[in-house]
């Protein structure tokens, strides 16, 4: 998933649940300035982070590995 849509996601399921940034910052740990520029686009969050926030909403962070030559 490209970062866009996952900032997208994230995004889109934060409103969905009517959660402010300021009410998901502080129900995930994440401070309000990386959530803010995490969903403009400008930030450059840890894996850590986005586990944080996705946990919050409901979500599950997930990788996988493709079936795909070197």
């Amino acid at each position: 998933m490209h970062q866009s849509k996952l900032i997208q996601t994230i995004k889109e399921r934060r409103e969905t649940l009517k959660v402010s940034q300021e009410t998901l910052a502080e129900l995930s740990g994440v401070g309000l300035r990386t959530l803010k520029h995490f969903e403009s686009g400008k930030g450059n969050p840890t894996v850590n982070t986005i586990h944080k926030l996705a946990n919050v909403l409901g979500m599950e962070l997930k990788l996988e590995v493709r079936n795909k030559k070197l």
